[in-house]
């Protein structure tokens, strides 16, 4: 009896060593539940919805800007700024546009953000001191190197005292950028230019503003203002031009254009322009039409009662 209690004994001992010695017997059941638990987290946090990106803005209207707020204008033909608070000319700066292979893009953009510090996370952690961001693909105004000639990675560089005055000007709310491709020489030509630059549709958010290679703004016709080219003033194409009234705002001017196509709809197939000008010491913006007839339809309308005459 002594002997087989020991041997039970051993036997019982040697079963706890083995036990022990394997990891993961006595609790099997546990881990396999932690496994199973870890895995269910896993994937509910994948299923999770990512936070919804910030709405994309529109820049404000550029008639609104030149009645109160801040016009920006930047010709990359030219490399030059034009900005204008409240409609009259603020100031005038060269810049430095995006190299080949990193155009600036082209049209109408808001201030979407603003830091008077941030640094490149792209290029070499490069310093862009007083960042303006107008696209969430990459786009910024910002103090940077000026060597005469186009060579940023996109954004649009200022002189650093220039983009700080700049700064501490613009107002998110009532700031609206121009961008073109065209030549630019004097602030009236800067004025027509944004009044009849398209608007852009929403773009949505994306890359830090100074991502390698920005996206182009997708832009659409504006159905207020059409595209007008510098030079010369008046669209282009066969045709005769006719104005129709100088109005003391472009809003006005624009009240008045739908008044005449509510009256006269034989007006819905002509080229409108808004042009800026002054006339002995007041700002008055002219509305013009040109199609081909345009000057038969002045004289119908002189002949009513309104006011119209014959440009070219």
């Amino acid at each position: 009896m002594i002997r087989l209690a020991a041997a039970l004994c051993s036997a019982a001992f040697l079963l706890v060593l083995s036990i022990l010695a394997v990891p993961g017997w006595l609790a099997s059941g546990s881990n396999t539940e932690s496994v199973a638990l870890a895995q269910s987290s896993t994937a509910a946090a994948a299923t999770v919805a990512k936070p919804a990106p910030p709405p994309p803005a529109l820049p404000p209207e550029v008639s609104a800007v030149l009645r109160s707020g801040v016009l920006i204008v930047i010709s990359k033909a030219s490399q030059r700024m034009y900005v204008f608070k409240d409609g009259a000319p603020w100031g005038t700066s060269p810049v430095s546009s995006g190299r080949r292979g990193h155009a600036t893009p082209a049209g109408v953009f808001p201030i979407l953000q603003k830091q008077t510090f941030h640094r490149s996370n792209i290029y070499s952690n490069a310093p862009m001191p007083f960042m303006q961001r107008l696209t969430w693909s990459g786009i910024a105004i910002h103090a940077g190197h000026l060597p005469g000639y186009p060579a940023s990675h996109g954004c649009v560089r200022l002189p650093r005292a220039f983009a700080q005055s700049l700064y501490a000007l613009t107002r998110a709310s009532r700031t609206t950028v121009v961008i073109t491709n065209a030549a630019v020489r004097s602030n009236r030509a800067a004025v027509t230019l944004a009044l009849n630059t398209p608007v852009p549709r929403p773009v949505q958010p994306g890359a830090t503003p100074d991502a390698p290679v920005p996206t182009l703004a997708a832009v659409s016709p504006s159905p207020k203002i059409e595209i007008l080219p510098l030079n010369p003033v008046q669209p282009p194409g066969p045709g005769q031009t006719i104005q129709l009234t100088a109005a003391a705002t472009p809003g006005d001017a624009d009240t008045y254009w739908r008044r005449m196509l509510a009256e006269h709809p034989e007006l819905a197939g002509f080229h409108k322009a808004v042009i800026p000008a002054v006339v002995g010491n007041r700002q008055v913006y002219r509305l013009r039409v040109t199609a081909p007839g345009a000057h038969a339809l002045c004289a119908s309308l002189k002949s009513d009662g309104l006011a119209c005459f014959n440009v070219r």
